[in-house]
């Protein structure tokens, strides 16, 4: 069963499991469950996605429960005022904090512009030894996009050489193999926390939060990376 973080009349947020699709996918042609499913079996009613999240990528995902409700819902993901946080475990020692401003390119080849603040909880390293060096850094840490670009996360943190532990593939290809090999570990450690915005409908201000699958959790305390 979902975890459901929210509800009302006109809308439904769920926390997304690690490797669930939103929807059926031509490159995931041998799935047979995917949250518009799930979901409206859950609820038995009809449920319509308003926003993607990543299959690696666990986290708020809202569902508005009609398609006019749709249409409203959808304009919070182009409000300036609608902050969206993310929980990330990376390689290496990451900033204090930083802003990136880093254009990327689309699956059509188009170039869109792309910004990501970042700021770092906590930092560890960790006597594991991997290629030429004796020991392993790891950073927990925070992202807010202002853009909403295809992977924006992933590809920032993949141009600043600070790599999401267990993404594929924009990720560290000996770090995810030593991740599964010491702790048989392959999620990829991207959680969508947090997101604020008022209600389209209502005009209410709305906080949701997801709380960490534990894979995750786990990772934290094995990493030494606890905030």
């Amino acid at each position: 069963m979902l975890q459901i973080v929210y509800q009302d009349e006109y809308f439904v947020a769920i926390n997304k499991p690690h490797g669930l699709l939103v929807h059926k996918s031509p490159i995931a042609t041998d799935v047979q469950e995917f949250a518009v499913q799930l979901l409206q079996e859950q609820l038995e009613r009809k449920v319509f996605p308003i926003h993607r999240l990543d299959r690696k990528t666990s986290g708020i995902l809202i569902f508005a429960l009609s398609s006019e409700y749709a249409k409203a819902m959808q304009t919070i993901f182009v409000n300036d005022n609608t902050k969206k946080i993310y929980w990330a475990i990376v390689r290496g020692y990451f900033p204090d904090e930083i802003e990136v401003d880093y254009a990327l390119t689309n699956d059509k080849g188009k170039v869109q512009e792309a910004v990501t603040s970042f700021k770092t909880f906590t930092r560890s390293e960790l006597n594991i030894p991997l290629g030429k060096f004796e020991t392993s850094r790891y950073s927990f840490i925070q992202a807010s996009p202002k853009t909403g670009r295809m992977h924006q996360i992933r590809k920032h943190l993949s141009h600043l050489h600070h790599p999401i532990i267990g993404d594929r593939p924009h990720g560290c290809n000996k770090q995810n193999r030593m991740f599964k090999e010491k702790w048989n570990m392959m999620t990829m450690l991207l959680h969508a926390k947090e997101m604020h915005f008022t209600h389209p409908i209502t005009e209410e201000p709305i906080i949701l939060r997801a709380p960490l699958f534990s894979t995750f959790e786990n990772m934290i305390k094995e990493l030494q990376l606890k905030h």
